[in-house]
Order: structure tokens, then C-alpha cells, then sequence
């Protein structure tokens, strides 16, 4: 366990934010990898697996559901110094993973087919997604034992070892992906099956690693299967600060989802160029998420504590060195934003969709920095509806216009881009907002000055 409620804040987020984005960074490379070699198989074989890619935002939402809930509350029983309730609320996390597990797989063979086949822009598309979706179910399930293992340990101020396991994990998928997708070696190509069962038994050998290291390394919160029977009370307290973080997910896959929906009209070339200008995205959004993330279980301990004012200096370094990062990243994709399509596709209709849509998105990179921080705060705080009525926010300043738009004979892919960069400004002045606001009701007034007392709200 680490102490976070003494010591520089900034030094502490940085600390904490390096190794989660070097993890970060192996997880998306699991998407990235198998979006290489699947785009040596055509349009049709890169659009089918992007498509299948937007439900890994269902899996993100469910996942984020159990981890933020198991952080926020671990972390404030560190913060505490009550080790036996970060014990019984990382056991009840194993088994909330369990169970979301089995209703992962469940899903995945039932409605795989029907939902490609609605989303996709050709048959050959829906046959392409279907494959990868079906292989890669099985790694998606476990993705909870992986969420809730790493998720406690981030509470306890501990993420060397998930960034480990995730980079073992990501060596594993690179290794077996053109093997299992080309062929290499067997001379039995999977094609994009091949992506999805690469990615299965990564996250397979992640979590025996994980679980390995719990049952001989970790002292502080420990497996103990008597746990596991169990406490509604405390699966209550999980799901009332995760349950919100996972619908913030949720509505961005359905944000996702229905963009996918509006462009299919033209083409698979345009479902491939946004699927690769979008995990682009996402890759470039890792170090702002590392450093709300690290802000999490910082600002939580603080929280638990009663460093009321550590927990408002926690949100303000975090947003400027967020800020900064967000700023240096947009002015490369207002410079070269081709870069990072060529990486994947050359193909003339592919960047014409890919380039623009990086150079327009880009100009929301800060706002959305600010967002993530909120985010991060919001559930430290323990109360994260703010943050998911922030989020859909957006289903009437950008699904709605976009739904009109798409009717109309003038209709253009930039006019998609340009409408979500205007609502993802509104959103972070709404998270911000919010967030004051929570300050106010669970931090009190803060402090006269720096150093002076802390203020402890009455009641």
C-alpha cells in the first residue's frame, strides 16, 4: 500500500500516471495490433472489425462500472487506514467480476450476429466483425478478472504490476496475431477470427499472471474465498459509484455506435477511415486518461482522509498538466495528421475520411482532457451521476443535429466532426460546472490560504 495522503500532489500524479499509461498504451496496442495485420485483408476486413470494435465501449462501460467503483471505495478505506473494508470490498469486486464474466459470454453468442449485421455497411463487413466478435468473447469476459485485480491495487496506490501484466499480455497478442490471422507458420489463416482468438488468450494468460501475483506477492488486500459469499451492502457502495462511470461509457458506445449508423451510407470506406482516425484517437488520449486516472485514488485517499484542500490541489494540477499534454497533441494533428492513417491504410478513400477527421476532432482534445479530469474527481468524491449526466449531455447537442443533418441532400462527413467538437465543449463546461458544485457540497469553503486550516464541512 501506498500512503498518498502526504507528499507533493504533482510528483504523485506523475508517478502514478507513467506506468498506467505505459499499460494503457499495451491494452489499446491489443486493438492497434490486430488492425494492422487485419488491413493487409481489405476495406470490407478493416471496417467489420472497427465496427466490432465499438462494442469494446459496452465492455468499457461494464468494466468501468466494477473498477472505478472498486477504486474509489478501496481508496477511501486506504485513505481510512481500514484495511479490513479495503479487504472485504476488493473480495466482493472478484465476485461481481465473476458474475459479469459469465453474462459477458452469454451475450456475446446471442446477439453478435444480429447486432453486426445491423451496423454494418455490406455483408461482407457483418461477416468480417461477426468472426472477430465471436473469437474474441472470450477475452472480453475476462477483461473483469483483469479490472477488478488491477482496480484494487490502484486504490492502494500499487499499478506497477497490472502495467507488467498488460505489456506480457500485449507481447502475447502481438506474437500470436500473424500467426493466427495470416497464417504464418501453420498455413491456416483465421483472418480476422484469428485477431479476436489472439486477443482471448493474451487476456487469458494476463489474468492467471495477475492472479498469481495476488497469491504470493500482494499483502495488503488478499484473496480470501470466504469473501466471497455475498454483502449486499457492499456490492450497493461498488455499484453506486460505478454504475454512473459505466453509463458514461455507454452512452460514448452509443455515441459511437450511431456515428457508425449515420456514415454507413458511404461506404466501408468511410466506416474504415473513422475506425482507424478513432483507436488513433483514442491512443493519443492515453496520457490525459493515465493522469485522471492516477487523479482517482490520489484525490480518494485525500477524500478519505479529510485533506479536503489536498483534493481540490489534486484537481488543479491535474487539469493544467492535462491541458498541456491535450494542447501538444492537437497541434500535431493540425500539422501531419496523416502520420497516423498511413500507418494503417494508404488507400486514397480511407485517409480522405481518416485525415480530415483527425485535423477537425483534434480542436476538442482540451476540453476533453478537462472532462476526463472531472471524471476522475467525481468518482474520488464517490458520486459520479454528475459526470454521467455530463456525458449525455451529448445525445441532444450532437446525436440530435447529426440524426437532422443525415436527412438533408447536403449532408457531409465534416459536418459529423464539427458537431462533435461543439459538443464536447459544451460537455466539459457542463462537467466543470458540476464539479464546482460538488466541491461546494463535500469539500466546504476552501482553505484562506495555501497552508492554513483545512475546512470541514458541518454535518
Amino acid at each position: 500500500m501506498r500512503d498518498l495522503t502526504e507528499g507533493p500532489i504533482v510528483r504523485q500524479l506523475i508517478a502514478m500516471a507513467v506506468p498506467i499509461a505505459v499499460g494503457m498504451l499495451f491494452q489499446v496496442l491489443y486493438f492497434l495490433v490486430d488492425l494492422y495485420f487485419v488491413s493487409r485483408l481489405g476495406d470490407a476486413a478493416i471496417a467489420g472489425v472497427s465496427t466490432a470494435g465499438t462494442v469494446t465501449f459496452v465492455m468499457m462501460a461494464f468494466t468501468q462500472m466494477l473498477g472505478v467503483g472498486t477504486v474509489a471505495v478501496v481508496a477511501q478505506a486506504v485513505g481510512r487506514k481500514d484495511q479490513a473494508e479495503a479487504n472485504l470490498v476488493f473480495n466482493q469486486s472478484v465476485l461481481l467480476s465473476a458474475i459479469c464474466g459469465a453474462v459477458t459470454l452469454l451475450a456475446g453468442l446471442l446477439l453478435t450476429a444480429p447486432y453486426m449485421r445491423a451496423m454494418a455497411a455490406g455483408g461482407a463487413t457483418a461477416a468480417a466483425g461477426t468472426a472477430y466478435l465471436y473469437a474474441y468473447t472470450p477475452g472480453l469476459a475476462l477483461q473483469f478478472a483483469l479490472v477488478a485485480l488491477g482496480s484494487a491495487l490502484r486504490g492502494t496506490g500499487i499499478v506497477q504490476p497490472t502495467m507488467l501484466v498488460q505489456m506480457l499480455t500485449v507481447i502475447v497478442n502481438t506474437v500470436l496475431a500473424p500467426v493466427l490471422i495470416a497464417g504464418w507458420g501453420t498455413h491456416h489463416p483465421l483472418g480476422t477470427g484469428g485477431a479476436g482468438l489472439a486477443s482471448s488468450i493474451a487476456v487469458a494468460c494476463g489474468v492467471v499472471l495477475l492472479w498469481i501475483y495476488f497469491a504470493r506477492l500482494e499483502h495488503y488486500v488478499k484473496l480470501h474465498p470466504a469473501l466471497w459469499r455475498p454483502r449486499l451492502p457492499v456490492i450497493r457502495r461498488i455499484l453506486n459509484v460505478g454504475l454512473p462511470a459505466g453509463g458514461e461509457f455507454f452512452m460514448l458506445f452509443v455515441i459511437i455506435g450511431f456515428i457508425y449508423w449515420v456514415i454507413r451510407s458511404f461506404g466501408p470506406a468511410a466506416q474504415a477511415g473513422f475506425g482507424i482516425g478513432g483507436r488513433i484517437m483514442q491512443a493519443l488520449f492515453l496520457p490525459v486518461m493515465a493522469l485522471a486516472f492516477a487523479a482517482t485514488p490520489v484525490a480518494g485517499q485525500n477524500f478519505g482522509a479529510r485533506r479536503f484542500e489536498r483534493v481540490r490541489q489534486t484537481f488543479r494540477a491535474a487539469a493544467l498538466l492535462c491541458s498541456v499534454v491535450m494542447l501538444a497533441i492537437t497541434l500535431l494533428c493540425q500539422i501531419r495528421p496523416e502520420w497516423f492513417i498511413e500507418g494503417f491504410s494508404r488507400q486514397p478513400d480511407v485517409l480522405a475520411v481518416g485525415v480530415p477527421y483527425l485535423r477537425i476532432i483534434s480542436w476538442n482534445f482540451v476540453a476533453t482532457g478537462l472532462i476526463f479530469t472531472c471524471s476522475g474527481l467525481f468518482q474520488a468524491l464517490g458520486n459520479t451521476w454528475p459526470s454521467l449526466l455530463s456525458s449525455a449531455s451529448r445525445l441532444l447537442t450532437f446525436a440530435l443535429p447529426v440524426l437532422v443533418l443525415s436527412g438533408l441532400p447536403q449532408f457531409t462527413l465534416n459536418q459529423v466532426w464539427y458537431l462533435s467538437v461543439a459538443s464536447v465543449a459544451l460537455q466539459a463546461l457542463t462537467s466543470l460546472g458540476l464539479l464546482r458544485r460538488e466541491f461546494r457540497r463535500r469539500l466546504g469553503p476552501p482553505a484562506a490560504a495555501a497552508g492554513g486550516p483545512m475546512v470541514t464541512p458541518a454535518g
